[in-house]
C-alpha cells in the first residue's frame, strides 16, 4: 500500500541490470583488485524533484536557524501513524514557511506497539532511495550499552535500532574526513532533539585511493533521513524529517517538495523478513589475495616483526572474498539472519544512491559518547567456543592465561588508554581484562571510560582512536603502511567507523564482519586477523574462514563452479580451531 501525498510525484527508473566486472592485475603485488559495478550501467535515476542536499558545502561555523522536534499524538498501526504523519506534512505545506534560512524539523508518530524496524525497511525496497539500517546490541547484563543509545524526545523506552530511506541531508566528499565535517554534522543536532542523528560511516584508510566498487561512499558518507522508523522498547515512533539552508541553494519549498516525493513511495504495509533462508549456490568464489599470496604476506610481516628493534610489533592483514551466487542476495535477508547469529553484536547497513550496501554483525565498540562522558573498548585474542559448558569453560581459562594473547591484549589496551588520557580529564579500566563470549568465538576484553574536557573532544577521540591496534596493528602508522603496500583491495568503509552522531549522545562501532552487497550482483566479505610473533599463516587463513562462515553458511556451498580459493564452513570444535589466538575481524 503506497500512502499518496497530494504533492508531485518523483519518477524514478531503473534504466539497466547493474554489471559485476573484476578488474585486476594478474599478479599479486602489481596492483590493486577491485570489484566494480560499471558506472556505463548503474542505476539511472530521473527525478523530477530537487534532490537532497550535501550539509559539507554549507558553512560549518554557520549556526542552523532552528531545530525541532514536533511529536504528535500516539496511535495503534503504522497505517494510522502514515496517515497522521501524511496530515501533518500537509499543514507544513499549507502553513506559513518558517523565518529562518536554514533549519531542520523532524515530525514523529509514536505507534502503541513494537514493531522491528527491519522489517519496515523489507518493506521499502522499492524504493530506489539511501538507506541506512543500525541496531543495538542486546546483551545478557544490564551494565552494557546500548548500540542506539537511550535519549529519546517523548518517552525514556530505549531504542532498539532505526531504519531510514531517502535523506533529509547528507554528507560526503572524498576529502579525509576533518574537523569542518564534523562541525557541518553537528549543525543540525541539538540536545533538545536527540532522535535527530546522522547515521554514516568512514573509510578505514582516507588517504589510500577509492576502489570504484566504494566509489558512492566517498571517504566519508552521513545521512539524516527523511522517512525514518524507530525500534523501540515496546513502541515504535515514525518519523519525518526536512532540513533545508538557503545558503546552498535548498529552500524550505524545495525540501517539502523533496520529502513529498520521498512520502509518496513509503509503504505502511510491514514485509516480514525470512530469518532462514533458501540458499543458493555458489557459482563463483574469489580470494584476494590467494592461499598463495597470503602465506608470502605474513611471512613477509613477520620478517620485518622479529627483526632487532622492529618497526612492527603488529600488523592486521585482511581478505576480500568475492561471492556470486545462482540466486539473488537480498542484503536485508542476509542482515536479518546475522540479527538472529549475533544478540551481542551491532547490526547495519548503510546505503548510498547508486551504491551496493554495506552491511554487518560487529561485536566490537569503538567509542560511545553520553554528553561528556566516553567508553570505549579493548577486543583482542581468539578463542572457538566450546561443544559443551565444561569445554567452553576451559578454552576461555586457556585464553585467559595464555602470555601471548595477554600480550596482544594489552597492546590494544594500552593503546586506548593512552588516546583516551589524551583527551580526557580521567580514565578508568574495568574490568581490566575478562572474556566476552560471542556466539561462536570468544575474546579478551576490556572496558576505559573517561570524561571528555568539551564536546568538541568528540572529533578529537574519533580521529585518533581509529584505527585501533585491533584492526590495523601498532605502531599505527607502520602498520597502516604496511597494509597500503601489500594488500590488493580496497578496504573501504571495512575495519572504519561505522554509527552515527547525535546531539545528546554519539556512538560508533568498527565496521568488522561486514561485506558489501547488492540484490543480484552476489556479495564482497570481508576479514583479517593479527600477525604477530609466532602466527602461523595457514592458522590465519583458517581464521579468515571462521570469520566469513557467518556469511557463507547462508549459501550452498557444493557448488558446481569454484573458482581461485574454494570457500568451505569450519567446524568451530574442529581440533586446531581451539588454538586460534588472534583477534578476529
Amino acid at each position: 500500500m503506497l500512502m499518496a501525498v497530494g504533492a508531485k510525484h518523483c519518477t524514478l527508473r531503473e534504466s539497466s541490470l547493474v554489471k559485476w566486472s573484476l578488474l585486476s592485475s594478474p599478479l599479486y603485488g602489481i596492483g590493486k583488485q577491485s570489484i566494480h559495478f560499471s558506472n556505463s550501467n548503474q542505476r539511472s535515476y530521473h527525478q523530477s524533484c530537487s534532490l537532497s542536499m550535501n550539509g559539507c558545502q554549507g558553512d560549518p561555523r554557520a549556526p542552523i536557524g532552528t531545530i525541532e522536534t514536533r511529536t504528535l499524538p500516539a496511535v495503534s498501526s503504522p497505517a494510522l501513524a502514515m496517515e497522521r504523519l501524511n496530515s501533518a506534512i500537509c499543514d507544513l505545506v499549507n502553513s506559513q514557511p518558517p523565518p529562518y534560512n536554514s533549519g531542520i524539523i523532524r515530525l514523529e508518530v509514536p505507534i502503541e506497539e513494537q514493531i522491528e524496524a527491519l522489517e519496515w525497511l523489507h518493506a521499502q525496497n522499492h524504493v530506489l532511495l539511501p538507506r541506512c539500517f543500525f541496531s543495538g546490541r542486546r546483551p545478557a547484563v544490564d551494565s552494557e550499552m546500548c548500540f542506539i543509545g537511550n535519549g529519546t524526545s517523548h518517552s525514556s523506552s530505549k531504542v532498539v535500532s532505526v531504519a531510514g530511506i531517502g535523506s533529509a541531508v547528507f554528507f560526503t566528499h572524498l576529502r579525509p574526513f576533518s574537523f569542518d565535517d564534523w562541525r557541518a554534522i553537528r549543525r543540525y543536532l541539538s540536545k533538545k532533539c536527540p532522535l535527530i542523528r546522522a547515521y554514516g560511516a568512514i573509510r578505514f584508510d582516507a588517504t589510500a585511493n577509492i576502489g570504484p566498487e566504494w566509489n558512492a561512499f566517498g571517504s566519508f558518507y552521513f545521512m539524516v533521513p527523511q522517512v525514518e522508523f524507530d525500534e523501540l522498547e515496546g513502541s515504535s515512533v515514525i518519523a519525518a524529517t526536512v532540513a533545508w539552508d538557503n545558503a546552498v541553494s535548498c529552500t524550505y519549498q524545495r525540501a517539502i517538495e523533496a520529502l513529498q516525493t520521498t512520502i509518496w513511495q513509503v509503504s505502511s504495509v510491514l514485509m516480514r523478513v525470512r530469518k532462514k533462508i533458501s540458499r543458493s549456490h555458489i557459482l563463483a568464489s574469489t580470494h584476494v589475495p590467494g592461499k598463495a599470496s597470503w602465506d608470502q604476506a605474513v611471512k613477509r610481516a613477520l620478517q620485518i616483526i622479529r627483526r632487532n628493534n622492529p618497526m612492527l610489533i603488529k600488523v592486521v592483514l585482511a581478505r576480500s572474498t568475492r561471492v556470486v551466487t545462482a540466486a539473488d542476495i537480498d542484503p536485508l535477508t542476509w542482515l536479518s539472519c546475522l540479527k538472529v547469529e549475533g544478540e551481542n553484536a551491532y547490526q547495519f547497513c548503510l546505503q548510498p544512491p547508486q551504491s551496493a550496501a554495506f552491511i554487518g554483525n560487529t561485536p566490537e565498540q569503538l567509542f560511545h559518547r553520553d554528553c561528556l562522558s566516553i567508553c570505549s573498548e579493548a577486543l583482542a585474542g581468539t578463542r572457538a567456543r566450546g561443544g559443551s559448558e565444561l569445554l567452553d569453560l576451559k578454552i576461555g581459562q586457556d585464553l585467559l592465561s595464555s602470555a601471548k594473547d595477554h600480550n596482544e591484549f594489552a597492546i590494544v589496551r594500552e593503546c586506548i588508554r593512552r588516546k583516551l588520557e589524551a583527551v580526557c580529564s580521567s580514565v578508568l579500566i574495568e574490568p581490566k581484562k575478562a572474556i566476552r563470549k560471542f556466539p561462536r568465538v570468544q575474546h579478551l576484553y576490556a572496558q576505559l571510560r573517561g570524561r571528555l574536557q568539551t564536546e568538541d573532544d568528540e572529533f578529537k577521540i574519533l580521529s585518533s582512536i581509529h584505527p585501533t591496534p585491533a584492526v590495523c596493528g601498532y605502531p599505527t602508522e607502520d602498520a597502516r603502511a604496511f597494509i597500503s603496500e601489500t594488500e590488493m583491495f580496497d578496504r573501504g568503509m571495512y575495519a572504519g567507523p561505522v554509527g552515527w552522531f547525535g546531539g545528546e549522545e554519539s556512538e560508533f562501532a568498527v565496521g568488522i564482519r561486514s561485506a558489501l552487497v547488492d540484490k543480484g550482483l552476489g556479495a564482497l566479505i570481508y576479514a583479517g586477523t593479527g600477525i604477530v610473533e609466532g602466527s602461523d599463516s595457514s592458522l590465519e587463513w583458517e581464521e579468515l574462514e571462521l570469520k566469513t562462515s557467518q556469511f557463507t553458511k547462508l549459501m550452498k556451498l557444493e557448488a558446481p563452479l569454484l573458482t581461485r580459493g574454494e570457500i568451505r564452513t569450519i567446524n568451530q570444535n574442529q581440533k586446531g580451531l581451539s588454538c586460534l589466538q588472534h583477534h578476529i575481524l
